[in-house]
Formats: structure tokens, C-alpha cells, sequence
């Protein structure tokens, strides 16, 4: 069991080296990075694609989409104003790592950027444990997953530094306590900046868009 450990031990402090690398490059090129985090169908790419419309003209945005395989993400990515769009098939892993990263990052002339987003995995918990080397960690809760998430999956909840809860505009029609969710991320994660919002009625997109546009531009 010790020589286990100390295996995953390894392989985590790898990743988090090459990880300060990838930070430092992205900071180099003066290039806003965020690292979005969900499980399946929570609505990442659908965050996306109500953003990015909402930058045009404003930011420069590369996207670098996760996935285990297809480049369907990558694909809806470029489709809603990315000006350049990189998938990366995992073949079975259920996260990105630093590596996978870097190798992406290789592929862009971060000097033609502003924000780059990278889509995740979909998946709450393996993500968590891999740290990419972004400037924020963002993760999507959605009404229909129920109200349990931030109890059920600790780790993921206390390590982002933003929370969207999308499709706000199920609430009256799901068994969706906020009161309950918001407990439970503020006893993980206290004062997290927090976005409840719909991709599907748009409400509550503004605010988060407004937070992407002043912190690419600090």
C-alpha cells in the first residue's frame, strides 16, 4: 500500500511541475487562462458557447476542449467565435493533466490571445486532482444534478475559485433546494464567487462575462 502512495505521489508532483510551467508560459504571453470543471451534461460547452458570442470583439479566445473521444466540443467551440479551437482525445482517461496541456499549448501562438478556455473532462472527480497550471479553476453545477454535489464530491467544490450554477431556469420545475447547495459549498469553499445563470434563457450570463472581460484585461 506505502509503495502505491508513493507512486501516485510521483506522478501528482510531476504534474504539478509541469503544470508551474505551463502557468508560467501562459502568463509570458499575457494570456488569462480558465480551467472549466463539470460532470457530464452539467453544461460546459454550452457556457461556451453563450460566452464566447458575448467577447466578440473584445477578447481574443482560444479554446482547447477535453474529451475521451470525437472532436464534437472542439468543433461547437470553433462554431461560436474561438479563433482557434484544439480538442484533446484522452483515449480513456477521465482528466486532462499538464501534460496533455502542454502539448496543446504548443500548437498556439499565445501572442494572438487574450483568455484561453479549456474544457475538461466531464467528470467531478479525477479533474480535481490535476492541477493544469490555469489562472482559475471554474466548475458548473447544474439544477438537474440535484442539490447533494457539493456533499457528495468535497474535493471538486473546495478547490475552484468560481461557481456557475446552470439552468437556473429549471428551478421551478426540479426538487432543487438552493439553500441546502449553498450550504454545503460555503462549508467547503466560504465566499466563492458564485454565478447562477441559464444558457438557455441567457439570464445571469452577463455578470459572468463581465468577470471573464475584467480579469483577462488586469
Amino acid at each position: 500500500m506505502t509503495r502505491n502512495i508513493t507512486v501516485v505521489e510521483n506522478i501528482l508532483n510531476a504534474n504539478d511541475r509541469l503544470a508551474q510551467e505551463n502557468y508560467a508560459r501562459l502568463e509570458a504571453a499575457g494570456v488569462f487562462s480558465i480551467n472549466i470543471l463539470a460532470s457530464p451534461g452539467a453544461g460546459k460547452t454550452s457556457l461556451i458557447e453563450q460566452t464566447l458570442p458575448r467577447l466578440k470583439n473584445k477578447l481574443r479566445v482560444a479554446a482547447i476542449d477535453g474529451d475521451i473521444a470525437t472532436s464534437i466540443d472542439s468543433d461547437r467551440a470553433a462554431a461560436a467565435g474561438a479563433l482557434a479551437a484544439i480538442q484533446i482525445n484522452t483515449g480513456g482517461d477521465c482528466h486532462l493533466d499538464a501534460v496533455m496541456l502542454h502539448g496543446a499549448l504548443e500548437k498556439l501562438d499565445l501572442t494572438q490571445f487574450d483568455l484561453l478556455i479549456v474544457e475538461n473532462v466531464g467528470n467531478l472527480v479525477c479533474p480535481a486532482n490535476f492541477k493544469l497550471g490555469t489562472h482559475k479553476t471554474i466548475l458548473v453545477a447544474s439544477v438537474p444534478e440535484g442539490d447533494d454535489k457539493p456533499y457528495k464530491y468535497p474535493g471538486t467544490y473546495r478547490g475552484v475559485d468560481v461557481l456557475i450554477i446552470n439552468k437556473v431556469d429549471l428551478l421551478p420545475y426540479v426538487n432543487f433546494k438552493m439553500d441546502y447547495f449553498e450550504r454545503g459549498v460555503q462549508a467547503l469553499n466560504p465566499g466563492v464567487t458564485t454565478f447562477p445563470l441559464s444558457c438557455t434563457t441567457g439570464a445571469g450570463l452577463d455578470a459572468w462575462v463581465n468577470w471573464l472581460i475584467e480579469n483577462t484585461q488586469r
